[in-house]
């Protein structure tokens, strides 16, 4: 094809992918606007009228109701700890181990890379996991769920990656004048790794505050169930029948879809401010020089 013929239906192409573009985009945001329109619609309206995104009647009983149930801000307030906490954890355990096998000169290194390694293609199984958190006394313990979590080995493996390509004339300067290897990793390798240590903690967010299994898995005490749980019990289980974990009250549908938003609207209030790094702290991770 000749220069000028593209030139000349390279508007044509550029409408195409809008387009296709566009569709994309009001495919993926349709879900999400139903589910947060229909949170302010009556439950009359949500029964008579099946699908619709614009409710006739606007109205905050469902936010009221949640705010008021003791079980949802109990639930609610157990998901932030253990995210908070779990992601904590896991990231200083992460970025120190990383930071170890970085090193060249340590001894072992190859065989811890490989124990590392294997656990991403094999797992002792569901029940050797469980017997082994009963054995230590952890059940209806958070350490349950922290300890289980801790190390991603894929993240460990990047975060270690993009340590391996930290300069190394800026680690002996530091050594030169002095600096020990957790002043260095504090004072240098963190904060010139940034993006990187941005990225896994979103990761690492993201999986505490959406993990459910581990929790129905490992914690009996309904009190110390995270938001995931609840949530998915007003959904999977009829309206009549709750259970004594939320005291048998009546959930509507639109009651349901504001526990959703309630639920997904921390990570979309969190994810802007480290988007920036995402991009890049994934690429700075995959690339070994």
């Amino acid at each position: 094809m000749k220069a000028h013929d593209f030139r000349g239906r390279a508007p044509v192409y550029q409408a195409v992918v809008f387009s296709l573009l566009i569709l994309v985009i009001f495919i993926a945001v349709i879900p999400f606007l139903y589910v947060l329109l229909t949170s302010f619609a009556t439950k009359q309206e949500i029964i008579t009228r099946g699908f619709f995104l614009i409710p006739k009647v606007w109205t905050t009983n469902a936010y009221s109701y949640l705010m008021d149930n003791r079980n949802f801000l109990t639930s609610f307030k157990n998901s932030v700890i253990i995210t908070a906490t779990g992601t904590t954890i896991s990231m200083v355990l992460t970025t120190l181990m990383a930071y170890g096998l970085s090193k060249t000169w340590l001894k072992g290194r190859n065989i811890i890379n490989f124990m590392v390694l294997f656990t991403m293609l094999f797992s002792g199984g569901m029940i050797p996991l469980y017997l082994l958190v009963r054995g230590l006394h952890l059940l209806d313990s958070y350490w349950a769920l922290f300890l289980t979590s801790a190390i991603a080995p894929f993240n460990l493996i990047v975060i270690r990656s993009s340590f391996q390509n930290f300069p190394i004339e800026i680690e002996e300067s530091a050594r030169i004048d002095g600096c020990s290897e957790f002043s260095m990793l504090w004072r240098i390798v963190i904060p010139l790794s940034m993006p990187v240590i941005a990225t896994f903690t979103l990761f690492y967010t993201v999986e505490y505050w959406n993990s459910y299994f581990s929790a129905i898995l490992y914690i009996n005490d309904s009190n110390k169930l995270p938001i995931q749980v609840f949530l998915r019990q007003m959904l999977i289980q009829p309206s009549e029948n709750m259970g004594a974990s939320v005291e048998g009250l009546e959930f509507s549908p639109a009651v349901r879809m504001a526990a959703v938003v309630f639920t997904a609207a921390p990570l979309l209030i969190v994810y802007p401010f480290l988007q920036k790094y995402f991009n890049k702290g994934m690429l700075l991770g995959s690339v070994k020089g």
